[in-house]
């Protein structure tokens, strides 16, 4: 028989442990989209949504199939022999030509490479004065801005982006949407779930099902319940009309194991709360029966849980 290490046991109940924790995290919180942030808001994915008393604060999305309308500027020191790391490399060069050929070599090199960054700094110059003269004039904030006639009034958003009225029958159809498709969810129903979300959204949540049933667990949802909700914005958008709701909901949460029907999260008889930022499209000038869900934003609210 071997004997293990004391230090090896405790090792593997530390593992054990933890495997256990994050497993427990992640069925303490099972419902549709739980734990993230994810989907398409449009030309808004990438900007966070207006603070609302049922949510001051959204988790930017992770995950979405929308690609950014504008790259990054490079970071200087992660650019390929650019910025501070080119500057960086360039002493590591010099100091070894110095070593080896001498100092006197070393000043005609360096004078030399003055000279070109003489004159790439000149056509960079010319580069970009006839760039500036061809590109369009952007929005000023100034007292004094201008706006050409259709430009959006806001700085920093696109004027293809105009404001959308939401009515009641709008409203009524956001709650509807809550708990329709928390049940879909709950009853594993891809099916009720494609006329209800986008396909974007249908992918994420077939493989938060798929790995579920991985795990040899499921979930039970019931009594979906809209306890507070905000609208955040809305807005047209040539492709389709968006509008993203805070909202503050109960329902009974219960993860089981497949096979025999085990409690192992959640409870049967204790509802529990969240608050998430929901947003919505239908098509262009659509009704609201049309509405579908596209978004899923985790949000902090300063509303404490129901005991």
């Amino acid at each position: 028989m071997l004997s293990v290490p004391r230090s090896s046991k405790f090792m593997a109940l530390a593992v054990f442990a933890l495997a256990s924790l994050t497993l427990l995290a992640g069925i303490a919180e099972a419902r549709v989209g739980a734990g993230g942030s994810f989907g398409s808001r449009g030309t808004r994915t990438f900007s966070a949504p207006p603070a609302t008393t049922t949510a001051p604060k959204a988790a930017p999305i992770e995950k979405s199939m929308t690609q950014p309308s504008r790259t990054a500027p490079a970071d200087p020191a992660s650019s390929r022999f650019g910025g501070w790391r080119g500057l960086l490399l360039g002493g590591v060069f010099a100091a070894l030509f110095a070593a080896i050929f001498g100092v006197g070599a070393l000043a005609s090199v360096l004078g030399f490479l003055l000279q070109l960054v003489l004159i790439g700094g000149a056509a960079y110059l010319i580069v970009s004065y006839l760039r500036n003269r061809t590109a369009p004039a952007l929005a000023t904030a100034g007292p004094g801005a201008r706006r050409r006639p259709g430009e959006h009034p806001i700085v920093g958003v696109s004027h293809s982006s105009r404001p959308l009225t939401i009515s009641g029958e709008d409203y009524d159809a956001f709650e509807r949407l809550l708990g329709e498709i928390q049940l879909a969810y709950g009853r594993q129903d891809l099916s009720s779930l494609a006329q209800r979300v986008t396909p974007e959204m249908l992918a994420s949540l077939a493989a938060e099902l798929d790995a579920n049933a991985k795990k040899g667990i499921r979930n039970e949802i019931s009594e979906p319940k809209l306890l507070q909700g905000d609208l955040a914005e809305a807005w047209r958008e040539p492709e389709g009309d968006y509008a993203t709701v805070a909202m503050r909901f109960s329902l009974r949460d219960v993860t089981v194991d497949a096979q025999s029907g085990r409690v192992v999260g959640g409870s049967r008889t204790q509802a529990q709360e969240a608050t998430e930022i929901w947003t919505f499209r239908r098509p262009a000038n659509g009704n609201a029966g049309q509405w579908e869900l596209s978004a899923i934003q985790q949000a902090e609210s300063r509303l404490p849980l129901a005991s």
